[in-house]
């Protein structure tokens, strides 16, 4: 074990890589660059991770923010549960201690959006806590290792005893961050570059030839795929209707232009005059076609068929959503929306 530790903690020493979260202190600025982390690349999170910190510099600043405020920070990043988890834990730590982030793993686990992962990469980066973690690039570092033969879901308990054993008690903040560093440029899913990998003479799967074989992946379904018809209706002034999700469930709280899913056996016309008549109780028109976009969730996979409607009447009423609203095109950049939502409004603009 000793030797495992010294060869990771040498190798990061020259290998490491360099990102600003890692030269903060500051638990908040640690724990927003946890958050961002989950589901999205590095190269994707740094430009977000310093806009954020320049428009919430403290927790304080976070908590009071309007949460339409800070989904508009997080626009693009995708996952907005985690902004709105960051947003809810603000207001606990401000309420509950003071705005100044706890410091024992229990009080961290309570936090709106912190698992036992997050929570032990807070506590060692900030405070050099021997807390283990077991994010994805650990998994498959540490499955490796021992060449597990199981998919890591059937054998986690296992693994976070394999990384608490592992973690260095000294160096527990260098030792986490070595460990993701080399899952993420060494031990990669694919073709992992084993000849430059501190802990080859101690492993499993490359001694026994099966790197490429581990992790064991579980087999799974293909993802279901929707078909969306969705509207983009102007009144007689120019306005443009949106509508705001409900707060809970993908992608709450984010505006956008409505619709639904096209029933078997319906026309795209047909399902956008139904939906936008059930969801906010107007006549509409259906006009010309704007564009269709692809687009991929992580359980789901969508095409959303766009088209121009005309505004008929009725008085627009929030029945399936939070909120709705008249805007311009020059307005619209102040609301927050979903990714595949901003190519609806750059086709409009290239349309306009």
């Amino acid at each position: 074990m000793t030797e495992l530790r010294r060869s990771l903690l040498e190798w990061y020493g020259r290998q490491g890589r360099d990102l600003p979260w890692r030269h903060q202190s500051d638990p908040y600025a640690i724990w927003v660059s946890e958050i961002m982390l989950q589901q999205t690349q590095v190269k994707t999170v740094i430009p977000y991770y310093q806009r954020w910190l320049d428009r919430f510099p403290t927790i304080k600043d976070l908590a009071i923010a309007d949460l339409q405020t800070v989904l508009k920070a997080w626009e693009g990043l995708g996952y907005y549960a985690r902004a709105r988890n960051l947003h809810k834990a603000a207001g606990q730590i401000v309420r509950d201690y003071n705005g100044v982030f706890p410091q024992r793993l229990d009080e961290v686990l309570t936090l709106a959006g912190i698992g036992r992962t997050t929570a032990g990469g807070i506590l060692s980066a900030a405070f050099n806590q021997p807390w283990s973690i077991l994010d994805g690039n650990v998994k498959r570092v540490l499955s490796r290792l021992v060449a597990l033969p199981v998919p890591p879901k059937k054998a986690i308990e296992q693994l976070w005893q394999l990384s608490d054993t592992l973690i260095d008690p000294q160096h527990p903040r260098d030792f986490n961050q070595a460990l993701m560093d080399l899952g993420a440029i060494v031990c990669t899913r694919s073709r992992p570059s084993c000849d430059r990998c501190p802990w080859m003479p101690y492993c499993q799967a490359y001694s026994q030839g099966m790197q490429a074989q581990l992790p064991m992946r579980e087999s799974s379904p293909p993802l279901p795929h929707k078909r969306i018809g969705v509207a983009v209706i102007r009144n007689d002034e120019g306005l443009i209707l949106i509508d705001r999700r409900p707060a809970n469930g993908l992608l709450g709280g984010l505006w956008e232009f409505p619709g639904g899913k096209i029933e078997p056996n319906e026309t795209v016309e047909d399902c956008i005059r139904r939906e936008i008549l059930e969801e906010i109780g107007i006549d509409i028109e259906v006009e010309d076609h704007l564009i269709s976009i692809d687009h991929a969730y992580t359980h789901f996979r969508v095409t959303l068929i766009v088209h121009y409607c005309r505004y008929l009447g009725g008085e627009p009423k929030p029945i399936q959503c939070e909120e709705v609203r008249w805007v311009t095109l020059e307005e619209i950049d102040r609301f927050p929306f979903p990714k595949a939502n901003t190519k609806i409004i750059e086709a409009l603009r290239q349309n306009n």
